[in-house]
């Protein structure tokens, strides 16, 4: 099974046909991208299950739907195991950006790690999961590829929000907050707490 989010409401791409309740079941070799953002506006519908027989090619058949953004983000931990967040869109959410053209994945991670926080001195720990998601961007839907990876810093100075990027706040958040913060989360991002 493999999710892409539109929002927080996820489409679904399985090889598992069950019965609909709160999704709708679409054949992938017959959908349109038009046919899926149809079904996920009804409020009716909590997600959308494409089925076919094989995961991979299903993923490269859906990434050929809309153009593709690779990007590169952190989920950074200090000592204190407290996790770094920003504040966007009024949502909390992990730093990611948009890979430059010749630059490995861990150097963007890393990279926009530092430029929409601040901080320094980052160490990658290991790889998480890839995440997707669908956004619309100068009236034009794209699916965002983004892998993650875990983070380690002991930076205790001042932490910088890229105001331009329009992130508004830097936080680190532990266990105690995590609770309040989850509950202003993109649906992916959760999954990668």
């Amino acid at each position: 099974m493999q999710k892409i989010f539109v929002g927080n409401k996820p489409i679904i791409l399985t090889t598992q046909v069950e019965k609909e309740t709160d999704f709708k079941n679409l054949l992938i070799d017959s959908v349109s991208i038009e046919k899926i953002f149809s079904v996920l506006k009804k409020d009716k519908y909590k997600s959308v299950h494409l089925i076919g027989s094989d995961l991979d090619s299903m993923l490269k058949t859906f990434l050929k739907f809309l153009p593709n953004v690779i990007a590169g983000g952190g989920k950074v931990l200090n000592a204190s195991e407290r996790i770094l967040f920003i504040f966007r869109n009024g949502k909390w959410d992990l730093p990611k950006g948009k890979a430059e053209s010749n630059e490995t994945i861990d150097k963007t991670a890393l990279r926009e790690v530092e430029e929409e926080t601040g901080i320094k001195g980052l160490s990658i720990t290991k790889p998480l999961d890839i995440t997707y998601h669908i956004f619309k961007r100068n009236n034009q839907y794209q699916i965002k590829k983004t892998y993650w990876f875990e983070m380690f810093s002991e930076y205790e100075g001042d932490l910088k929000p890229q105001l331009n990027e329009g992130i508004t706040k830097v936080k680190w958040i532990g266990p105690k907050k995590l609770k309040k913060v989850k509950k202003n989360i993109y649906a992916n991002i959760e999954s990668l707490i």
